[in-house]
């Protein structure tokens, strides 16, 4: 799959090569054209695992001041190639900027919280759907979370805002058993470090591998992910990465760990009990749960601000760069994404 997003040309398939013909990017695989674009219309280019790309096209990138960026081919940050006319540190010192600016802060911190609440609530919608019984049940946090999406798009100061996000995800992790059926996978609550049950285990493992994901997005747009904006900061802490994932938390992560469970992908024997009671995944489980992931990621769906559809894959990456659009002054607010 490749495909220039937001001016930025995303090549995701293995063994293709990337060169120059005349101001024409080119993308071939096994000597046939896939893809070809004037290279003008490209503000940089970001290669996913085995992709070649020719040394006079390396050149033209640094010289014209176009990123490239270097992921494995599953998403992992590698590296980033810029130029000595790089607006990275323009960017960087944007983000850093408007961190001390309280209201900027507060408005950008605003988007990562109501696309979290309002994909929350989507799941919910759609288990009350295909669960006609559990319609009474789930709707009063359907309704609890929707006057929370409102009082948090009028909340005056972050710590309000944590406030609101924290009951949302309580109410929510309230009714997600009832979205569970499989025995021996019963949900009474958030828990961490160690999680203490396998349903536990398995939504700490799958946010994990979100937050790297969500990590590499940004290092490859030139964000910093250890400045962020809801998460407060910590030494060590990728604090940006848990802003941008909370968004896809919902209905990515969760979804796809009720999926493996209600399917009977990942069974009990899947999972180490330790001593002192905290439950982890073994390896035959994370093998199983990885496959998913990345299977999952695949997977196409649409994007408000394209007709056509991409990878799931590139969603964080899409709404890094719209990020820092933000940062930069040439967009007014963050939107999270949502899905249809």
């Amino acid at each position: 799959m490749n495909q220039v997003l937001l001016n930025t040309l995303y090549v995701q398939t293995q063994g293709a090569y990337l060169h120059l013909d005349h101001e024409t990017l080119k993308v071939e695989v096994e000597k046939e054209t896939r893809l070809q674009v004037p290279l003008h219309h490209i503000g940089g280019v970001a290669i996913f695992g085995q992709v070649m790309i020719s040394p006079f096209l390396v050149h033209r990138l640094a010289e014209e001041g176009k990123d490239l960026v270097y992921f494995t081919e599953h998403g992992r940050f590698r590296a980033r190639m810029f130029s000595a006319t790089s607006g990275n540190v323009l960017l960087r010192r944007a983000h850093h900027h408007a961190l001390d600016q309280t209201a900027v802060q507060l408005e950008i911190a605003r988007g990562f919280v109501l696309g979290k609440i309002k994909n929350a609530r989507y799941v919910l919608q759609r288990a009350r759907r295909e669960e006609r019984e559990l319609e009474d049940t789930l709707g009063y946090a359907i309704n609890e979370l929707a006057r929370l999406l409102t009082e948090a798009s009028a909340v005056a100061d972050i710590d309000t805002l944590r406030g609101i996000e924290g009951m949302a995800a309580a109410t929510y992790f309230q009714y997600l058993d009832l979205l569970i059926s499989t025995e021996g996978f019963a949900f009474s609550g958030r828990n961490r470090r160690p999680p203490r049950d396998p349903t536990n285990a398995l939504l700490s493992f799958v946010y994990a591998l979100l937050a790297n994901d969500a990590a590499s997005a940004l290092e490859g747009t030139g964000l910093d992910p250890q400045v962020g904006f809801l998460h407060a900061l910590r030494p060590g802490r990728l604090s940006l990465a848990l802003d941008l994932m909370e968004e896809f938390r919902p209905w990515f992560a969760d979804r796809l760990v009720l999926t493996l469970i209600n399917r009977k992908q990942v069974n009990l024997q899947d999972f180490d009990i330790k001593p002192g009671g905290s439950v982890l995944l073994a390896e035959s489980g994370r093998k199983k749960v990885l496959i998913a992931y990345q299977q999952r990621k695949q997977e196409e769906l649409s994007h408000p601000l394209y007709k056509k559809k991409v990878p799931l894959g590139l969603l964080w990456h899409i709404q890094a760069r719209l990020l820092a659009r933000v940062l930069r002054g040439d967009l007014k607010q963050y939107v999270a994404y949502s899905p249809r």
